[in-house]
């Protein structure tokens, strides 16, 4: 793929998620309560909004200030960063792996950002099905789940596809 074309891909991707995360954000920071529900569908998808000084679930939301700055603002841009290189580095990656990476940066930057400018994430949806449920997320979050998704996917797809030259080898 060419590489001026994959910048550009992986660009569109990524700013396509930061502006749905974001927008959503913004929607529910302002329409929304703190800690008020609206239930969607029954109690299987429920909006209420959530400031999140953590990350997954207010995992390290307790920590000294400055290592909370390390941990959850400056070594996540750098992850993205580095995720980015490689995206326009790498010359095999996968069309499929392009978009995901993509996926990931751009969810990533939306909680991101929040993290520097709120303070605090965001959070507004929660999902129930019957035992299993969610903990309260966002947009961003389903962009970085959606991107892992996918490149589990590509991971699948090409290990069938290898045990498949591999066969036709024999």
């Amino acid at each position: 793929m060419n590489r001026l074309i994959k910048i550009l891909v992986s660009l569109i991707v990524i700013f396509c998620n930061i502006s749905c995360d974001q927008i959503t954000k913004e929607k529910v920071r302002n329409e929304i309560s703190k800690n008020e529900t609206i239930k969607v569908v029954n109690d299987n998808f429920i909006l209420t909004k959530v400031e999140n000084t953590g990350a997954a679930m207010g995992l390290g939301e307790n920590l000294n200030p400055k290592l909370k700055i390390a941990l959850l603002q400056i070594l996540p841009v750098l992850v993205l960063f580095l995720m980015f290189i490689y995206i326009i580095r790498e010359k095999k990656i996968s069309k499929l792996n392009l978009i995901a990476l993509s996926f990931i940066i751009g969810g990533g930057i939306g909680n991101i950002y929040d993290r520097i400018l709120y303070n605090s994430v965001t959070d507004f949806m929660y999902l129930e099905f019957g035992g299993l449920h969610t903990g309260i997320f966002n947009m961003a979050d389903v962009s970085v789940v959606v991107g892992t998704l996918l490149m589990l996917l590509n991971s699948i797809i090409s290990e069938i596809d290898k045990n498949r030259y591999r066969n036709a080898s024999l």
